[in-house]
């Protein structure tokens, strides 16, 4: 059974009793994540890096941004200003120079590094650190994701898959990422 909250739409797959069902009633309510359709929301599709960048984008009030230098960014696809805007901002970067990848699933240490560049555009504290050598897969982080992910981690934004597993190049499926977002603007977003 789905309760019709104020602004919260009838979603068939996010039942009461799912642990993201809250998140996604948050970032639905903030205008930051959308159904696939008026009764799906989709919680296990995975998210795309073009969707996060999307996100952040509606998160910052969708400003403007000169085009992007990605050749696989075309004109006109709903996430080539959000893109556009991340690349300026240095909030997102692809895999190279030319290629940004925006259809791609996102993996967690990537969903980890983009709100770790987002939170110091934005001038809030990225300071703290976790220790996470309790996680045999700590290993597997890339460089680039490393104090990303300890930072998230530290933060409570990101939890281990497992007690021992971060899984950090597994992919973020649309109820994490909710789950993220909402702990994201909680606890880094200061209170207006």
């Amino acid at each position: 059974m789905i309760r019709r909250l104020t602004g919260f739409p009838f979603f068939r797959d996010v039942a009461d009793d799912m642990w993201y069902r809250d998140a996604v009633a948050y970032v639905f309510d903030r205008g930051l994540m959308k159904g696939i359709s008026e009764t799906t929301f989709a919680p296990t599709l995975s998210t795309e890096r073009g969707m996060i960048v999307t996100i952040l984008l509606r998160l910052e009030g969708e400003p403007d941004a000169a085009a992007s230098a990605f050749t696989d960014v075309a004109a006109g696809e709903w996430y080539t200003d959000a893109v556009a805007w991340g690349a300026a901002n240095g909030v997102v970067k692809g895999y190279s120079d030319t290629i940004f990848k925006p259809t791609q699933d996102i993996t967690r240490e990537q969903l980890a590094a983009i709100l770790y560049r987002y939170a110091q555009l934005k001038g809030y504290d990225t300071g703290k650190r976790a220790d996470l050598s309790a996680y045999t897969d700590a290993g597997d982080l890339s460089a680039y994701a490393l104090e990303a992910m300890q930072w998230a981690v530290a933060e409570e934004l990101i939890s281990g898959v497992t007690s021992y597993t971060l899984v950090p190049g597994g992919r973020a499926d649309r109820a994490q990422v909710a789950m993220i977002l909402m702990r994201f603007c909680e606890r880094i977003v200061p209170a207006e």
